[in-house]
């Protein structure tokens, strides 16, 4: 399962060049590149082995990281129907909460009067690469199918310790430093186009989907926005959504990150 999958995302680069040299002759290779501020919010829960038995510690990480800032970037080219395209998010972001919040030992909430300090770390990349088809071409709308893959390649390490009431609390629990981390290959279809509108056709609202499974139960983004295009390319503000559902056992139960984004988007 994991060699077919990872196999997609070369299958999927084969879209970016031409198919035969009468296709190079038929039409010129479009490119544009896209530079990205992305600022969600990180939420998942996060299971944090230990060998002796009933002193794994879990968090939600939306209990202690709060809003961050990734850079993105993405190439894309077409010719004529065909096309395809790449996407990189880079996170490397950390946060720490003292107090009272959502900290499990053994499965068990915190016994009352007790509190923690933890320290969250999340290091990575959210890498896409996809071909796309065009399937609608309209003065005003325009509609691309998608396939291909997505990596999500995570380790998040955990700082914390306890303090009051921690006598009902196994000894390992109350304080350490440990790290999970998976890279998950996962298979992903989809649609992407914008839609054209003012007098002259130079505002623009994109769009983009797509749903993917693999070595994960189920992966989804959706990106929405509203964008302006000059004559070197396009200033655009936008919402994205990623989401991820591990399957049954993973240390990393389930992560999403959710929030705007501001890019530039160059045409050559």
């Amino acid at each position: 399962m994991k060699k077919t999958i990872a196999l997609i995302a070369p299958l999927a680069l084969a879209a970016l060049l031409p198919l035969n040299a009468a296709a190079q002759t038929a039409a010129p290779w479009k490119w544009q590149g896209a530079i990205s501020l992305y600022m969600p919010t990180v939420s998942g829960k996060t299971v944090f082995s230990q060998p002796a038995p009933g002193s794994d510690v879990s968090v939600n990480t939306d209990d202690i990281l709060g809003v961050k800032g990734f850079f993105m970037g993405t190439l894309e080219a077409n010719n004529g129907r065909w096309g395809g395209f790449t996407d990189v998010v880079y996170l490397d972001v950390g946060g720490s909460k003292s107090g009272s919040f959502d900290m499990r030992v053994g499965g068990a909430q915190l016994p009352v009067g007790a509190s923690a300090s933890a320290q969250l770390d999340i290091k990575g990349w959210a890498w896409t690469l996809a071909g796309t088809y065009r399937v609608v071409t309209k003065p005003d709308y325009t509609m691309d199918v998608i396939g291909g893959a997505r990596l999500l390649d995570i380790k998040q390490t955990l700082d914390w310790n306890l303090a009051g009431n921690i006598g009902s609390v196994p000894l390992p629990g109350r304080a350490g430093n440990l790290n999970t981390s998976l890279s998950n290959w996962d298979a992903i279809i989809g649609v992407k186009g914008r839609f054209a509108f003012g007098q002259d056709k130079k505002w623009f609202a994109p769009y983009y989907l797509d749903v993917g499974t693999g070595n994960s139960d189920l992966t989804l983004q959706a990106v929405a926005g509203i964008g302006y295009a000059f004559k070197w390319g396009d200033v655009l503000a936008s919402w994205r959504y990623i989401d991820y559902r591990m399957k049954s056992g993973s240390k990393i139960e389930d992560m999403n990150f959710n929030g705007p984004a501001v890019s530039a988007v160059f045409h050559w």
